[in-house]
């Protein structure tokens, strides 16, 4: 890992090129995703990634959704919210290629996506999407 965070930076450092420093950034920032998703519970069967903002009026909708999903399958269910109408949420929305929010992402145990939603999903729909992957 030492070595791997001393060949970013040497990249950053003799890098004049914007795009060579998003293009690093986005590294950095799947690697923290990553780095989020390895340090996931056994019991973690899903992985809800929501995409959004919190100044729109739907993904503020969901951030209800959210919370209730968080409360009732708090042990089974890793929920990652990313606002990307900000610096710091950004990269997430290139990262996972979204074209509207609110979206959501459903990563099965292993990282892989297994099914993606665009606009306002209501909880009903967002669980029977969670049984699928074992969630109780």
């Amino acid at each position: 890992m030492k070595y791997l965070s001393i060949l970013f930076i040497s990249i950053f450092l003799f890098s004049n090129n914007e795009n060579e420093t998003a293009s690093i950034k986005n590294i950095t920032k799947d690697l923290e995703t990553t780095k989020a998703l390895d340090s996931l519970s056994n019991d973690v069967k899903v992985t809800f990634i929501e995409l959004g903002s919190v100044r729109c009026i739907p993904c503020q909708q969901m951030q209800k959704v959210i919370k209730s999903i968080d409360e009732k399958y708090g042990d089974q269910v890793e929920t990652i919210f990313y606002d990307v109408w900000t610096e710091a949420g950004k990269p997430y929305a290139k990262t996972y290629n979204i074209k509207l929010i609110p979206t959501q992402i459903f990563l099965d145990k292993n990282g892989k996506e297994y099914f993606r939603h665009e606009g306002f999903f209501p909880e009903e729909e967002l669980i029977k999407v969670l049984k699928k992957q074992g969630v109780k």
